[in-house]
Order: C-alpha cells, then sequence, then structure tokens
C-alpha cells in the first residue's frame, strides 16, 4: 500500500528565536552559526558546503550534521543514498535531544515557553522525520521503534509525529516477522495485526485525552488530520483482515475529509472483484513520494491483464519506467512489464525483464510489500515462463519429437521449470503469509495474479486445494469472487482427470455468469454476472476448460464452439494452450522461393487449417518485396466477426524464422515490425 503521507506541518517559521542566556558550550560560535542558516535550508543546494562550515566552527552542535543529512537524504534514491544520509541524521537527533531535551519536555507548560523553542522543535521534526524513513527504507524497524520511544518520552500533548500510526505501521508492515528477528514484534502474524490496531485506537484516545487543551492552542479544527492519518491505518488492516465492511466505513471517512489514498481505495476494490471501479480509482490524482514505488504502475497493468489488453500494460509501464529511470519502484515496475509481454506473448522479451527485475537491488519504499514477495513473484513468472516456453516449441512444430533441436530443448525447459518449481515451493512453504497473500486470491497485498496461483498449484496436491476453494466458497464473504474460486475448482477436477466434473462444474459456472436469476435482487445479480469487460482472462480460463473437456470427450460441436470463444476473448493464450485453433488461410501478394517456404514453416505449426469459411477464424497474409525486404500484412477475424489482428506490418529480410514468427502474431503477439530470428 502506498505510505499515507498526511504531515501535520507545525505553523512556525525557520526564522530563530533564541534565547541568548540559554547556558551551552561555545556560545559565539552557535550564534555564529545560527545567523548563517538564515536563508539557507537544508534541502538548498548550498546546504552541503554549508553544512562543512558548521561542522568546523562547532561539531557538537546539531545544526551542521542537520544539514549535512537532510541533504543527502533528499537527494537519496539508492541504498548507499539513505544509508550514508542516516549517521548525519542520528548524530544531529542524539545532540538536539541532548541539549534541548529538557525544554522539549516542558514545550507546553507555558505559550512563553512554546514560543522561545519553537524552531528547535521544527529542526527536531525535519530530523526526525527525515531519519525515520531512512530507517524504514532500509528495513531498520526496530532503529524507528526506538526513535519513536524517544519521542514519546517527552509526552508533547498533540501527537505531531504520529507516534501511533507509525508503531500501528510498523508492526503491519513487519506482521510476517517474530520477536526473534526484531524485539518489538510479537510470535505471530494475528498477534502483530492486533497490536497494529490497538496503536489505532491508543491514537484516539490520545486525540480525545487532550482535545480540550489542543483545540486551545491549535484551534478547533487541529483534531482533523490527526484522526484521518489514524482512518487511513484501520482502512488498511481491517482490508487485510478481510473485515471489508470496516474498511469501507473508514475509506468513506477519509473521503469525507478529502484525504483518501484513492490507490490504496482502489486495491479494495481490486480485492473484492469490482475491477471496474479499481481501473476508476487508480486514475485519481493522488500523493506518492517521488524516490519511491508507485503503486498504480504495478497494479493498472495487472488489471489491464485483465481486460485482455497487455498491449496497453506494456505501454503504460515503458512509459513509466522512462521517466523514472533505476529509481526505488524500478524493479516492481519491471516485473509488471515482463508480465506484460507474457500475456501478449512476447516471450523473449518476458524473460529479458525477468532477469533485469532479479537483478536489480529494489528498496521497496512507502509500501507493505516486501522483498520475499518480490523474489517470489519473479520466481513464480519464471515457472510459469519456461512452461510457456515448452508449450512454444509444441506450437511452432507439430512434429517437434522428431527434431534433436526441438527435443533437447523442451527437455531444457521442463527442467528450468521444475527448479524454478522447487525454488518457488520452498519460498511458499517458509511464509507464514501464503494463506493470505497466495491462497486468498486478489488480497490486496498480494503481487501475483490469480491466474499465476492457479497456474502454480494445479501441479500440486489437487484433493487438497479441491477441498481448500470449495470451502473457500462457503466462507468467503466476496460474492463476485465466488467463481474464481469456482473456476479453481473445475480446473483441478481437470488436471486431476476427472474430466467429466471438470466440464460439468465449468458449464455450470458459464451459465451462472451470463444468466440473470429472475428471483435475485438488483445487487445480487450485479455480483452473479460476468463483467465482460474486465474480466477477460476469467473468460478466457474458464472457456480453455470448457473446450479441453470436451475435446476429450470427443463433443466437437462444443469443442469447436468453446475454442472460438476461447480465441475471442484471448487470443494471445492459445499457442500455449495445447489446443489446436481451427484457421482459414488465405494468401496473396509475392510468391516466390521464400515466401513459399514461410507458408510451409506457417502450415507445420499447431493449427487446424481448413477451408472452412463459416464459423472459423478468418487469416490473411499479403505479401509483397521492395529490393531486398519483404513485407506481410497481416488480418485476422475471429468466427463471430471480432478484428484480433487489423493491418500489421512485419519486415524482414528471408524466411529464417518468419513463418512462425508470423503465426504467434495471428493470435495477437505483439514485437517489433522490422523482424530478424538473430535478433529475436
Amino acid at each position: 500500500m502506498n505510505r499515507f503521507f498526511l504531515i501535520f506541518f507545525i505553523s512556525i517559521c525557520f526564522g530563530l528565536n533564541i534565547n541568548p542566556l540559554s547556558a551551552q558550550k561555545n556560545f559565539a560560535k552557535r550564534y555564529e552559526i545560527d545567523a548563517k542558516r538564515i536563508g539557507v535550508y537544508p534541502t538548498d543546494k548550498d546546504a552541503l558546503p554549508r553544512s562543512r562550515e558548521f561542522l568546523r566552527l562547532d561539531s557538537t552542535y546539531y545544526v551542521g550534521w542537520m544539514y549535512e543529512g537532510i541533504y543527502k537524504y533528499e537527494r537519496s534514491s539508492d541504498y548507499l543514498g539513505y544509508k550514508n544520509a542516516i549517521y548525519p541524521l542520528r548524530k544531529a537527533f542524539n545532540l538536539i535531544t541532548k541539549d534541548f531535551g529538557s525544554s522539549f519536555k516542558k514545550l507546553f507548560s507555558s505559550p512563553q515557553l512554546y514560543m522561545d523553542n519553537q524552531a528547535r522543535f521544527g529542526d527536531l521534526y525535519e530530523i526526525e522525520t527525515s531519519l525515520q524513513l531512512c530507517y524504514n527504507n532500509l528495513e531498520m524497524p526496530d532503529s524507528t521503534m526506538a526513535l519513536l520511544d524517544k519521542l514519546d518520552s517527552y509526552h508533547f500533548q498533540k501527537d505531531f509525529f504520529n507516534t501511533c500510526t507509525e508503531r500501528a505501521w510498523l508492526f503491519h508492515r513487519n506482521r510476517f516477522f517474530t520477536s526473534d528477528k526484531f524485539d518489538f514484534l510479537k510470535n505471530s502474524i494475528d498477534e502483530n495485526e492486533k497490536v497494529a490496531t490497538r496503536w489505532c485506537y491508543n491514537g484516539f484516545e490520545r486525540i480525545q485525552k487532550n482535545q480540550t487543551v489542543n483545540d486551545y492552542w491549535f484551534g478547533p479544527n487541529q483534531s482533523v488530520v490527526d484522526r484521518m492519518v489514524l482512518y487511513h491505518n484501520l482502512a488498511i488492516l481491517h482490508a487485510y483482515k478481510q473485515n471489508y465492511d470496516s474498511a469501507e466505513y473508514y475509506y468513506k471517512k477519509l473521503e469525507e475529509g478529502h484525504s483518501i489514498s484513492w490507490g490504496n481505495y482502489a486495491e479494495l476494490q481490486m480485492e473484492i472483484g469490482n475491477f471496474d471501479k479499481g481501473l476508476e480509482y487508480f486514475t485519481k490524482r493522488q500523493m506518492y513520494r517521488e524516490h519511491g514505488l508507485d503503486e498504480k504502475y504495478y497494479y493498472v497493468p495487472i488489471l489491464h491483464i485483465f481486460c485482455g489488453n497487455p498491449k496497453t500494460a506494456i505501454e503504460m509501464v515503458n512509459n513509466k519506467i522512462l521517466q523514472s529511470g533505476s529509481t526505488p519502484g524500478f524493479g516492481w515496475y519491471t516485473i509488471a512489464l515482463a508480465r506484460s509481454y507474457m500475456y501478449d506473448g512476447q516471450l523473449d522479451s518476458c524473460e529479458f525483464y525477468l532477469n533485469k527485475a532479479a537483478n536489480f537491488k529494489e528498496l521497496h519504499i512507502g509500501t507493505t510489500l516486501t522483498q520475499s514477495q518480490y523474489e517470489f513473484t519473479i520466481n513464480l513468472l519464471k515457472v510459469q515462463l519456461a512452461d510457456k516456453k515448452a508449450t512454444q516449441i509444441k506450437f511452432l512444430n507439430k512434429g517437434w519429437w522428431y527434431s534433436f533441436t526441438d527435443l533437447y530443448n523442451f527437455i531444457s525447459m521442463k527442467i528450468e521449470k521444475y527448479m524454478n518449481i522447487y525454488v518457488t515451493v520452498n519460498q511458499m512453504a517458509n511464509n507464514p503469509e501464503r494463506k493470505r497473500i497466495v491462497y486468498d486470491l486478489f488480497c490486496n497485498e498480494s503481487t501475483v495474479t490469480f491466474d499465476e496461483t492457479m497456474f502454480l498449484l494445479k501441479d500440486f496436491s489437487n484433493s487438497f486445494f479441491q477441498n481448500k476453494y470449495e470451502d473457500y466458497q462457503l466462507k468467503d464473504k466476496r460474492k463476485k469472487i465466488q467463481r474464481y474460486f469456482k473456476l479453481f475448482c473445475a480446473k483441478l477436477k481437470y488436471e486431476n482427470g476427472d474430466r467429466k466434473e471438470a466440464a460439468a462444474a465449468a458449464e455450470t459456472l458459464l451459465n451462472e455468469s451470463f444468466t440473470v436469476n429472475p428471483a435475485s435482487s438488483e445487487s445480487v445479480m450485479s455480483e452473479n454476472l460476468v463483467d465482460t469487460a474486465t474480466e477477460k482472462l476469467y473468460l478466457a480460463r474458464l472457456y480453455e476448460v470448457l473446450a479441453k473437456s470436451s475435446e476429450k470427450e470427443d463433443d466437437q460441436t462444443k469443442f469447436n464452439l468453446y475454442r472460438n470463444n476461447y480465441f475471442d476473448e484471448y487470443p494471445q493464450l492459445l499457442p500455449f494452450s495445447e489446443i489446436a485453433m481451427q484457421m482459414n488461410l488465405s494468401v496473396s501478394g509475392e510468391t516466390d522461393e521464400t515466401t513459399t517456404k514461410i507458408i510451409k514453416d506457417l502450415k507445420d505449426c499447431n493449427i487446424s487449417w481448413t477451408g472452412e469459411k463459416v464459423n472459423t477464424p478468418q487469416a490473411s497474409i499479403n505479401f509483397t518485396k521492395k529490393g531486398k525486404l519483404y513485407q506481410a500484412i497481416i488480418n485476422v477475424t475471429s468466427a463471430s466477426g471480432k478484428i484480433i489482428v487489423s493491418n500489421r506490418q512485419l519486415v524482414f529480410k528471408n524466411e529464417l524464422g518468419t513463418g512462425k514468427e508470423i503465426a504467434l502474431r495471428l493470435f495477437g503477439k505483439g514485437g517489433v515490425v522490422e523482424f530478424e530470428e538473430a535478433k529475436k
């Protein structure tokens, strides 16, 4: 989740109001430092040389360390940058609390004392918030907790530092660890979540306790922002605990207070199956840290994949990567890009970006997403990629087992797949949160899709997971997600060899997805009916089960119907399904030795070529030649008349690999216009 950066800015200036009678060492030098800092802020470009001057004058004074630390923090975007900022910030924090701690403890004892120390208090705020974010960015929650303990020792009547919500965040962010890892934690996820929730309510108690005095000091609306921060954290905590009504309640409170994080609310909508709302809310303007993960660019591409628009996802993530460069978040964006290429059938590009993500040192800034999730997601996608590459070999050559090269590559891909499965399964087995972020589909803390989860689980104990997802149908509150649990059961039955049961379950599910029950209320009807715009991936997987089940039962009519529907919903998936798509092909234009070889290679692919022009997808290829270059214009229309490929160009020099590439592009695969097998 995006970190809720609602900072209650203290209404003070940085101009100094210092009591010259304060007893302190090196008074003259410190007075000189205070005078020279006027007009130069720690974030300015001149702050670093100014910090060195201040330290030369008096290194026991916090100001020089503060200027150096904040300067480095503001310009940090990687591990080394934040690490280098910690030392001067920690030094500044220790020095300011040592010299002025007694004043902070009495800060609110009188208006005069508050006015006398407001500048120091402002410095404390800047130092602490910068240091805390450095600790959090480098996964040092125990250091952050010690920082919060120090602040709480001053018993500020107003929680300027949001110590309650920060503690709640730390417990939730590290919920899957125990006290063996960090002393402040409890020993289970449930216990850590309970403590996180309790800290939020402690925050409300503090607000209530000091409401009267703080209203007098800061005005009658002073507690509004403090409450909004607490509402935000409670919304996230309740969503994680699947208390969706409570989460919705707090998000409505945030919306009324104009403080809602639309990205977090969009993720809640995804979790309960409102994918259209998820897309809508992600487009609303929201805050995010400049050098941190903007989760919109990880989750919206997933929604585009659900909608059957992987090319839109590719374009979106590519633009974000060009804009942000290799700053924190780059690794997550790269995973999103690899996934998008996979669902568009561009396996080479998928592999390239998966390897790039694996080799990138990601900092999980301002998010509850973790390194273990990062690695698990990459490995799960690698499993799926290896399987698709093996299946693609079979698609591109119907007689693949007679080719030594294809046979060798197929076996290599299978070995790679099972090696990746071994790594992925061990990661999942050692993850105490696997039920929530893997088995519970669409959890807003998850980084994998329902399709990837289904792909992984189908190779495990089918009876165990079939019982699990039947149990989900009885207990899970999300009515729009029920069809996904039923889809899992049908898929697992098919994988277990129970094809008749799988076909019956899938056909019942298909009827439920499109049929209105007259006895149902309007709200129930909307929950039962599939959203054909945002659930194309769901429909494709359902038609895949139906097509495979009917093919094995020799029901050709049903097989053709479901195969054609599968092609309509998500053509890029078909080459990796081991279903031979029926298609009528017409070729026109240039005819020579090169184009003849290309068509021969094309017809060797696992496509059921036919002369039928009714209830069959129609493909056409027009070849032209200019100099040494050939151009193929590709068009494909589905059996229902839907345009799958429209005037797609492919430019090439020779036949090497071109026929196989055209075969994939008949199914909507993207890629470069100028094709060369060597480059591919």
